[in-house]
């Protein structure tokens, strides 16, 4: 008798959960779906804001789909500061929870802006260069996407189903192609012909890089280890 109350309990508990976890996801959807919607609208405005304040300074970033090559290591460094300020306006426009998200990986999307700006100066290595950066700015959209939805994440799904397994696991396969792409920079960089200001303006970058990678291995990790009240009870009957 004991034993059939504590299976009907926890029959009870789990259909609960499912039901819960359901409602709870498809409202998490809905609020991520306004999310993205909310931040294209931002970003539509902000690129229509930037055309009309476009003047014909070769110092001033190019709009979206164009990019600006330095000639100089002070057009250079002029065109990073320029992009990083850019940036940061871009952040304040954002909620508190994307604000958080940005911040993050700012750092990695000024070292790719960066390293596509210094194409021309560091020699016969640049359109390598261009091109890993090019690959890092696309899998920076994808781990931004992936670490909105885990902060984005329902609490009552967390507390029943626990971290977003499935997302975390897109920012570990992101964070490992991510990985060789720094050590191709590395080797890059000792095989650069240019002055040792440009060197070291490059160094900077790929740590910018790594230490991102880094954060985001650390994020894929702790959400994986949200078990949750699922997670519990799957444990206790594989005891």
């Amino acid at each position: 008798m004991k034993k059939t109350t504590i299976f009907l309990l926890i029959s009870f508990l789990i259909s609960l959960i499912f039901v819960t976890v359901a409602i709870a996801q498809n409202t998490e959807k809905g609020n991520q779906n306004q999310s993205q919607d909310e931040i294209q609208q931002i970003e539509q405005e902000r690129i229509q804001e930037k055309d009309q304040n476009q003047n014909q300074d070769d110092l001033i970033i190019a709009p979206k789909g164009e990019q600006v090559r330095a000639r100089t290591t002070n057009e250079l460094r002029t065109i990073i500061q320029e992009k990083q300020q850019e940036m940061n306006q871009e952040v304040q426009s954002f909620g508190e929870k994307q604000q958080k998200v940005y911040q993050n990986q700012n750092e990695v999307r000024l070292a790719v802006h960066s390293l596509l700006t210094m194409e021309d100066l560091v020699g016969g290595i640049g359109p390598q260069v261009s091109q890993i950066a090019k690959d890092f700015d696309n899998s920076v959209q994808a781990t931004i996407q992936a670490e909105e939805r885990i902060q984005n994440r329902n609490m009552i799904v967390r507390f029943f189903a626990g971290g977003d397994q499935e997302t975390a696991g897109e920012i570990e396969r992101e964070v490992n192609q991510n990985k060789l792409r720094v050590q191709q920079l590395k080797q890059l960089r000792e095989e650069c012909d240019c002055d040792e200001e440009i060197k070291n303006m490059f160094q900077e970058q790929i740590q910018n890089m790594e230490q991102e990678q880094n954060r985001l291995q650390q994020l894929a990790e702790k959400e994986k280890q949200v078990k949750g009240i699922w997670g519990w009870i799957k444990g206790l009957f594989g005891r």
